[in-house]
């Protein structure tokens, strides 16, 4: 397993485990998110491709509508 911090908690992730593949492990798919590594903001074109690494830092925001 690979340990990461999701938003500011411990979680582990099985290896080679993408962006993608944790949005649906939490059940956030279709949902209007933005998300980070390390602080450096994913687009979404890349969530598929950007493995998840020992100590990544991920934070997910959700846009909420209001006004």
């Amino acid at each position: 397993m690979v340990a990461i911090l999701l938003n500011g908690a411990a979680r582990e992730v099985p290896p080679q485990h993408t962006l993608h593949d944790l949005i649906e492990a939490l059940e956030l798919g279709g949902q209007a998110l933005a998300l980070a590594v390390n602080r450096a903001v994913v687009p979404r074109q890349r969530w598929r491709e950007q493995v998840l690494r020992e100590r990544d830092q991920v934070d997910i925001v959700r846009a909420i509508g209001g006004g």
